[in-house]
């Protein structure tokens, strides 16, 4: 991947593959609330790909420079199997894992190419991802931690 484009195509088609994910978790869903979590989390993926979309298409900028916020709970989880009976917990985890590895692909490739508009498309790129891993830590915090 050496242009903005094939960068901006390859997050496109991880926030795709991200909306599948969830999209199939909540397909094999046995609880309805958890059912209608995951569809919203496929929906939230679907809304970056637009996103991405939108900056490819020179309609939208990427988010400003800001530092986001890491409670960086997935770092000291374990890694989780996205079973059929998935528990709500369990889909959370996954959920803080994939995020954690997309923001931490992003990062890598930005740090290893010179300042030029494809080092800010993929530091964009890491902290939108970096913004998804929060939101998912902030549920986790709340649904799970505090009810322990």
């Amino acid at each position: 991947m050496n242009t903005v484009d094939e960068i901006l195509d390859y997050a496109i088609d991880q926030e795709q593959q991200a909306a599948d994910f969830y999209a199939d978790l909540a397909g094999r869903a046995e609880k309805a609330g958890m059912k209608d979590i995951l569809l919203d989390f496929a929906a939230e993926e679907q809304g970056h790909k637009q996103r991405l979309l939108a900056v490819k298409a020179g309609d939208h900028e990427l988010t400003p420079e800001q530092e986001i916020l890491d409670l960086k709970l997935s770092d000291y989880l374990v890694e989780i199997e996205a079973k059929e009976n998935i528990s709500y917990q369990d889909a959370l985890i996954v959920a803080m894992k994939r995020e954690r590895a997309a923001f931490q692909l992003y990062t890598d490739m930005a740090a290893k190419v010179p300042e030029s508009h494809l080092k800010e498309v993929l530091e964009g790129l890491a902290r939108e991802e970096a913004r998804h891993k929060l939101f998912f830590e902030s549920e986790y915090d709340e649904r799970v931690l505090q009810d322990n």
